[in-house]
C-alpha cells in the first residue's frame, strides 16, 4: 500500500484543523443550544438518557469541517465542490430548525431532495452501476437519464441512514468517522487529492466532537450533525 507523500501534509493539517475547531466550538454551540431551547428531554422509554441533553452538536462538526475546507480546498473554480457545500449548508440549516422545533417528515424529505439535486445537477452524479449478471458481456449499466434520480436516491438514502443510526451515544459519529477514514485511505492510494483533504476534514471534525458525545454524552449532534455527515459521505463517495 503506497500513499502519495505530497498529499500527507495537507491531509494531516486539514484533519488537525477540523479537529481543533470542532473541539473548541462544541462548548460554544452547547451554550447556544440551551439559549434556543434545542434540548432533548427524555419523554419515553426509547430515550437512553435520563436527563435533558442539548442537541445541535452538529453545528460544531460543521464549523470544524468548513474551517478546514476553506483553508485547504480551492473551491473558487470547482463548481462540483461548490454544489456539494451549498447542498450541505441547506441540510445543516434544515437540521438546526428541526433540532429547535420538530418539522414534519414530508417537509424535511422534500428539502433533502432539493439539496441533493444541487450536486446531482452539477456533475456529482452516478454515471454507471455494476451489472449483477456475471454472464452478461456488459460489465456496467450506463444510467444515462437515470443518472440524476439514482444519484438523488443515493444521497437522500445515505443522509437518512446516518440519521437513523444516531440512537446511541457516539454511534453515528463513530461510524461516520470510520467511513470517512476508509474513503480517505482509498483516496490517498488513488492520489485523489481533493477527496482526501475533504475526508480528512470530516474525520477531524467527527473526532473533535467525539469526547462530548461518548457515553455518557454531554451533547448530541442532533439531526444537524447526522444528516450533514450522511450528505457529505454520500456526495464525496461519488466523487471518490
Amino acid at each position: 500500500m503506497r500513499f502519495d507523500n505530497q498529499l500527507m501534509a495537507p491531509v494531516a493539517l486539514a484533519l488537525l484543523t477540523a479537529l481543533v475547531v470542532s473541539f473548541l466550538m462544541t462548548p460554544v454551540v452547547k451554550s447556544f443550544a440551551y439559549k434556543v431551547g434545542a434540548i432533548d428531554v427524555p419523554k419515553d422509554e426509547r430515550r437512553m438518557h435520563h436527563k435533558p441533553i442539548p442537541r445541535l452538536g452538529g453545528l460544531a462538526i460543521f464549523a470544524g469541517f468548513m474551517a478546514s475546507i476553506l483553508l485547504f480546498v480551492d473551491i473558487r473554480l470547482n463548481p462540483q465542490m461548490q454544489s456539494i457545500l451549498l447542498g450541505a449548508v441547506i441540510i445543516v440549516v434544515l437540521g438546526v430548525v428541526d433540532d429547535i422545533m420538530a418539522l414534519p417528515a414530508k417537509l424535511k424529505f422534500v428539502i433533502q431532495i432539493a439539496a441533493a439535486l444541487i450536486p446531482a445537477l452539477n456533475g456529482v452524479s452516478i454515471q454507471a452501476l455494476s451489472n449483477p449478471n456475471i454472464f452478461s458481456p456488459n460489465a456496467y449499466w450506463v444510467l444515462n437519464w437515470l443518472s440524476v434520480p439514482i444519484t438523488v436516491l443515493w444521497i437522500v438514502g445515505i443522509t437518512n441512514a446516518v440519521n437513523l443510526i444516531d440512537g446511541l451515544d457516539g454511534l453515528a459519529n463513530g461510524v461516520s468517522a470510520i467511513s470517512a477514514a476508509t474513503v480517505l485511505v482509498i483516496a490517498l492510494i488513488c492520489s485523489e487529492a481533493q477527496v482526501a483533504v475533504v475526508m480528512a476534514a470530516l474525520v477531524g471534525a467527527c473526532v473533535g466532537f467525539l469526547p462530548y458525545n461518548l457515553n455518557p454524552a454531554k451533547m448530541f449532534m442532533g439531526d444537524t450533525g447526522a444528516t450533514f455527515l450522511g450528505f457529505i459521505l454520500s456526495t464525496m463517495s461519488i466523487q471518490g
